[in-house]
């Protein structure tokens, strides 16, 4: 999810291909600047957020909330936006993977080259921050014993979104992988075991 799996096919014509979508119509910018530069938009309205809140709820609870909001605008950002610049053409029909790939653990590509270690460890690691921050935010209150779990099964589902994302817009030049989502769904299990070590020390239901 994180690097996706690039197409194979050229970029440049489009000759006789009524049916190629270009990103630079929709989404004419890409590469690691504009992540940056969004992945640090994004977090103005949570500092905003943060300011209004922490007089109410208390700084620890305010933080842990703008914190999570911001975790997963960034996840958002890293997976969604294309990670070499606006690809220009890629065609829906030829890319190198038409469907969602099932095969778990299945040809490996690359890697998102921004972080050493390969996709698969960067697809863990960027949901551990959601799933230790959705602890703290949750722990605020009694009905945190299942609303935890619940919220669990949101990232899963924010992962299934994304992945989903990725194979009906052809644009992104990204792919589906059933794999990406077990990697997402195990760094937020992670995440949640790291909020649960971090109560004691951070206690958001304390103003």
């Amino acid at each position: 999810m994180a690097g996706g799996r690039r197409s194979p096919q050229g970029r440049g014509s489009t000759t006789g291909r009524g049916c190629a979508t270009t990103l630079g119509a929709v989404f004419p910018v890409g590469g690691v600047g504009v992540m940056l530069l969004g992945i640090a938009v994004a977090g103005v309205p949570c500092l905003a957020l943060v300011a209004v809140l922490r007089r109410r709820t208390g700084a620890a609870w305010a933080w842990s909330l703008g914190l999570l909001l911001w975790s997963l605008a960034t996840i958002g950002v890293l997976t969604l936006i294309p990670t070499d610049g606006a690809p220009g053409v890629v065609y829906a029909d030829e890319r190198f993977y038409n469907s969602c790939s099932f095969d778990y653990g299945g040809p490996a590509p690359e890697g998102f080259w921004i972080v050493s270690g390969g996709q698969r460890l960067l697809n863990a690691v960027i949901f551990v921050p959601s799933g230790a921050l959705l602890v703290l935010v949750l722990a605020r209150w009694r009905s945190a014993r299942w609303t935890i779990p619940v919220g669990l099964l949101g990232l899963g589902l924010v992962s299934v979104g994304i992945e989903a994302t990725q194979q009906v817009l052809s644009r992104l030049d990204r792919s589906c992988d059933v794999t990406d989502v077990v990697d997402n769904l195990t760094g937020a299990a992670i995440g949640v075991l790291v909020g649960l070590a971090l109560l004691p020390l951070v206690r958001p239901w304390r103003r």
